[in-house]
């Protein structure tokens, strides 16, 4: 039986978060702010499913040492009682918030909201069906981890009189279908980035501290370095079989890679006065994101992405400029004009996944450690 915990940042289980204080707070929720988190698009957050019974009859043996190492770091729960409020919190005027910023934040809020609890559905589904001890342990800290963010991140939304029914997501929300290797490559990717985004913005407003509009941003450290955690994770998984990192899967690799900056840099650039509140250029920001994320990524991938090359900027303009468009022709109905917004922006992915790749010799060690 579950001891209960009046907030999830204190739980030690999966199960003690859900059932927390704060988390039960949002079954009250903002219909709109569920609305929002609902969303099947692109460049919306999805929940995901998998064949579990894969997942359930992967190996770490040969990778003993490396495997201990990190699940006892999981264990040991550094983080545990981090994310509450705190005397650090500073007070906010969600009412004088110039309205745009506001908008764009708490768009930002739902979406990291949904992104962090998808995390937590798909990993507490596999620690609920598998029987492999080691795979049922370690997605049992990472949803416990995960849980965390989500409760956090809807704490800061009832400042606004909003929250997020997370019950209501799980239940309702469309579930997108991926092959493990699939998830191993777009969840590893989706950590590692979050970690490089989430330490990237922290250490600016550690620098410029005028620009920190709201108290969150000061729990990003710890929080990215759970990121940081369960992207090592995954890169253990993908050790389990060379033949995921080799032969035609590093195609897919090149498509996840290419998939996952593109849609980042499409998604930010949505955001406008959110950056400028935050005294960060847009394509400064993504550029300082890719080039963490692919040093990082060298540990497991053979390749990375040529983000230097003139065709790659070019592109994610392309692109960007495409998505505009297409919500635009969305919004007033224009069939033809979402037809040729649509076209162009899927040009626009074929010309950077067509930029030649810069190989990479993967070290037998992958283990990182957090550096920035």
């Amino acid at each position: 039986m579950n001891q209960h915990v009046t907030h999830s940042a204190d739980a030690s289980t999966v199960e003690q978060a859900l059932d927390s204080g704060n988390y039960r707070q949002a079954v009250i929720d903002s219909e709109g702010a569920t609305a929002v988190a609902m969303q099947n698009t692109l460049l919306t957050p999805r929940f995901y499913t998998t064949d579990f019974d894969a997942l359930d009859a992967v190996s770490v043996d040969h990778l003993r040492a490396e495997w201990d190492a990190l699940l006892g770091r999981m264990k040991s729960d550094p983080n545990k009682g981090h994310f509450k409020k705190t005397e650090a919190w500073d007070e906010i005027d969600w009412d004088g918030m110039e309205p745009k910023l506001k908008a764009e934040f708490i768009d930002f809020l739902i979406s990291s909201c949904t992104a962090e609890f998808s995390g937590c559905v798909l990993y507490k589904e596999m620690k609920r069906r598998g029987k492999n001890k080691d795979i049922c342990e370690l997605f049992s800290y990472m949803s416990r981890d995960e849980a965390r963010h989500a409760g956090f991140i809807n704490d800061a939304l009832r400042e606004a009189g909003i929250a997020v029914n997370l019950g209501f997501l799980t239940k309702k929300k469309k579930y997108t279908y991926f092959k493990p290797k699939f998830i191993y490559y777009a969840t590893y990717l989706s950590e590692k980035i979050g970690y490089a985004r989430y330490i990237t913005i922290f250490r600016h407003l550690e620098a410029h501290p005028e620009h920190r509009f709201h108290p969150i941003f000061k729990w990003f450290r710890e929080w990215c370095n759970d990121e940081f955690s369960h992207g090592e994770a995954f890169a253990l998984l993908m050790k389990t079989d060379p033949k995921l990192t080799s032969g035609v899967n590093v195609w897919w690799i090149k498509f996840f890679l290419t998939a996952v900056y593109s849609t980042m840099y499409v998604r930010d650039h949505q955001r406008p006065a959110f950056h400028k509140a935050l005294g960060v250029d847009p394509d400064w920001y993504g550029q300082e994101v890719f080039r963490k994320t692919s040093e990082i990524s060298k540990q497991i991938f053979p390749i990375t992405l040529d983000i230097d090359n003139p065709r790659w900027m070019k592109g994610l303009k392309r692109m960007q400029k495409a998505n505009a468009d297409l919500a635009r022709h969305r919004e007033n109905g224009n069939v033809l004009g979402r037809i040729g917004a649509s076209t162009r922006a899927a040009l626009a992915f074929v010309s950077l996944y067509t930029i030649p790749a810069v190989p990479n010799e993967v070290p037998a060690d992958t283990r990182l450690e957090p550096a920035y």
